[in-house]
């Protein structure tokens, strides 16, 4: 079992290596790109926008009945915000990008793999990762990054809405909360995030579309372990990249 999943592990790391050589080969495929960023964003943006608003929601609720408590209630506005841009945004993203996007990939992929499409595209020469593992890859990745600001913007007008309305905060105190402990890095960790996690989410997703097993039920199959590896690894990535970020990028005031 060990020794599977270390051979599993080197593959998907080797096909991550060949996915960013192939970016900068020629021809480039723009139409395939354009047509699956379309499609990534088409089934991502409106679950995105619609989630964000409760995870704001709670967010705000959660971090103004804790500063309540300890009597800085004029922190509220920046506690929430950074939360929801560092952490809460990117993950949305991520999730949103493997669950619906990874996995119209992996089945697209895993289908024409059954049908030995791709090994014909290789007997004619053509490069199944260049020609259709390239475009979806880099589509996640340009999706995950739009959307990140989308998410974060919908999520801190939820916040700000139910910190303001239902907690009785004032708008000119979460506004200065929010410059007082927000930085520029916040927001560039935050798209650094979006961007790796949905490099992540296409490649685990290429990945087990080009490998599946048992023919049509291992496509579903190969479905279901795409986003829960997926996942799993943008989890402790996230937790990984949040403990590098704090500990290059001192705290505002710090």
């Amino acid at each position: 079992m060990i020794t599977g999943a270390l051979r599993e592990t080197g593959r998907l790391f080797a096909l991550a290596a060949e996915v960013s050589r192939a970016v900068f080969r020629r021809p480039f495929q723009f139409h395939e790109f354009t047509e699956q960023f379309w499609f990534v964003a088409s089934v991502t943006i409106l679950p995105a926008a619609l989630v964000s608003i409760p995870f704001g929601a709670v967010i705000a609720l959660q971090v103004g009945s804790l500063t309540q408590q300890l009597g800085a209630q004029s922190f509220t506005g920046g506690a929430s915000v950074l939360a929801v841009v560092q952490q809460a945004s990117p993950l949305i993203v991520a999730l949103l990008i493997a669950g619906a996007g990874g996995s119209a990939i992996c089945a697209d992929l895993g289908s024409r793999t059954i049908r030995e499409e791709l090994d014909a595209m290789e007997v004619m020469g053509v490069s199944p990762v260049q020609r259709l593992v390239v475009p979806r890859v880099l589509a996640a990745m340009g999706v995950a990054v739009l959307l990140n600001g989308l998410v974060s913007v919908v999520g801190i007008l939820g916040g700000y809405f139910f910190n303001v309305v239902m907690q009785g905060g004032t708008p000119g105190a979460y506004l200065s909360s929010f410059s007082a402990l927000a930085q520029l890095p916040d927001l560039y960790v935050s798209e650094l995030k979006a961007l790796v996690f949905g490099f992540i989410a296409g490649i685990v997703a290429a990945y087990r579309g080009l490998n599946p097993r048992g023919g049509p039920k291992g496509v579903g199959d190969a479905v279901n372990q795409s986003v829960v590896i997926t996942f799993l690894l943008l989890f402790f990535v996230n937790m990984v990249m949040t403990a590098v970020y704090l500990q290059i990028v001192p705290p505002k005031g710090g």
